[in-house]
């Protein structure tokens, strides 16, 4: 078997795992949204950029926005939230 140094051109390519992880943490997340209280959460998207939790789309009113930072914040493994939900 031959083996050859590692060469990447670029950033380095992600591992199978971290995208296993984030995969796990936007079901989490937008789980945690479709069942909770005070926010109809069918027009958000969950995604995962580097180590933050982004939260895009809309809703309807301004407490909708908060209430949803604070239930993706209380997800375990979310180490920050960029809510970027509008109200509309």
């Amino acid at each position: 078997m031959v083996s050859k140094p590692r060469e990447f051109f670029g950033s380095e390519p992600e591992i199978e795992i971290e995208n296993k992880n984030r995969a796990t943490l936007e079901v989490s997340v937008a789980d945690a949204l479709a069942v909770s209280g005070g926010i109809d959460a069918s027009d958000v998207l969950v995604t995962v950029e580097g180590d933050a939790i982004v939260l895009s789309g809309a809703v309807a009113t301004q407490e909708e926005v908060a209430r949803a930072a604070e239930v993706a914040s209380a997800v375990p493994g979310v180490a920050s939230v960029d809510n970027q939900i509008r109200v509309g």
